[in-house]
């Protein structure tokens, strides 16, 4: 398993897997062959299919500037490896082709050559059985493996992942207006933290975990900064349940540290074991990832044992299992926004349920996990991340001319 640094990025939205690895593919591109008088990209299957409207292109010119840069969109045809495939084409003056290279955004702003090695396996541990062993025989917290397999300067990172969630948190809930896209939908954020202020005490709950997570969903949607936890379309649901417990627990700014390396612990889990690749394994490998490392973070918060947090998160994904990736208009809008409410309020219910336990449970993590992928490959193409199922099919919203979704979302 890698670090907790290719889990936690922080990065412009509006998509880990569309904006961010294809810009770095961009960047590394460039660099390798500075001297080149034109540069293309031929993008493939789920990453043509949405990309527009996942701004892969603006991320991709971005980098081009007023060099000579192409893009050719090819939504029905896939490389092998992964949905999100890539060919990176360099030519001199004469348009002879001076290098090429094949490359894919396999999910939360990470790169992958379809041979290349593995990357460093830095736990060693590759199962959440093994963690739990790990903090039986230790008599340790599950945060403490990642300190000792990291070292402190991981801590340096959290607390910069943990500052930038903040800012988003708060950028999100003073903007107000329409997000950009063809759909023209109005944020919310605003409207529900200024609710929830005038509800009394307990019933503050819902207001405020869905005015968080919507604060930081709208800020991706609309390309701000934010930090793939474990991926963009999924960012919202750890920082509003953070900052949730934080204010109603009194957590310190250590608290939640320890708790993001748990849920950076989970989230490793299923990005090793599985995918966070909405085209890989549909929405369930983003959103129930995430709904997933927030009840761990959760449970941790709320005083729970390692088997109480395990089991947590073993919740967070079971009880998503099957979702699919059906963005309206290949925007990170319509479902993905409200989904990211929800499993924020999922996720502390998921904590509560284990800490009413003693911990045992029927399913394993391990296994809902690996549940979560071959359901993930089960799936249809079309409800994986490519606009031509589900919602996306169905819904075309009112004003909306269902022709421009399509130019949106079929390249």
């Amino acid at each position: 398993m890698e670090s907790l640094r290719e889990l936690y990025r922080v990065g412009a939205g509006p998509s880990a897997s569309h904006t961010m690895g294809p810009k770095r593919a961009a960047e590394l591109f460039l660099e390798r062959n500075a001297a080149a008088a034109s540069y293309k990209v031929t993008l493939y299957a789920s990453l043509a299919a949405t990309g527009r409207g996942h701004l892969t292109d603006v991320a991709m010119q971005s980098v081009f500037g007023n060099r000579a840069f192409s893009i050719e969109w090819k939504p029905r045809e896939r490389l092998p490896f992964h949905p999100n495939g890539m060919l990176w084409e360099a030519f001199d003056a004469a348009g002879v082709r001076l290098a090429e290279w094949q490359v894919f955004s396999i999910g939360g702003g990470a790169l992958r050559e379809e041979n290349s090695p593995p990357p460093p396996d830095l736990y060693v541990r590759r199962s959440m059985a093994e963690f739990l062993q790990w903090s039986r025989e230790s008599n340790m917290p599950l945060w403490k493996l990642v300190e000792e397999r990291e070292g402190a300067g991981i801590w340096d990172h959290l607390a910069e992942c943990w500052r930038a969630m903040q800012e988003a948190i708060e950028r999100g809930l003073e903007a107000h207006g329409v997000l950009p896209g063809s759909l023209k939908l109005r944020r919310k954020a605003h409207r529900h933290f200024e609710q929830a202020k005038g509800r009394p005490g307990p019933l503050q709950r819902t207001g405020l975990l869905t005015a968080y997570a919507l604060a930081v969903s709208e800020e991706n949607a609309a390309a701000g900064t934010v930090v793939t936890a474990p991926t963009c379309g999924a960012c919202g649901v750890l920082p509003a349940v953070l900052r949730y417990l934080k204010e109603v627990l009194g957590a310190n700014d250590k608290q939640i540290l320890r708790a993001m390396a748990t849920a950076g612990l989970v989230g490793n889990l299923v990005k090793h074991n599985a995918s966070i690749s909405g085209a890989a394994v549909g929405c369930q490998g983003e959103v129930g990832t995430a709904c997933s490392m927030a009840a761990a973070a959760a449970a941790q918060l709320m005083g729970g044992d390692s088997k109480k947090i395990e089991y947590a998160a073993e919740m967070g994904i079971e009880h998503h299992l099957g979702l699919t990736c059906d963005p309206v208009a290949g925007l990170v809008q319509i479902p993905c926004i409200e989904r990211n409410a929800v499993a924020a309020m999922r996720a502390v219910d998921c904590a509560d349920y284990a800490l009413l336990s003693d911990g045992d449970h029927e399913i394993p993590f391990d296994t809902v996990v690996k549940t979560m992928k071959a359901t993930g490959e089960d799936l249809a193409d079309r409800y994986r991340e490519t606009s031509e199922g589900g919602l996306a099919r169905l819904h075309v919203p009112a004003g909306v001319d269902p022709k421009a979704l399509e130019g949106n979302h079929c390249g």
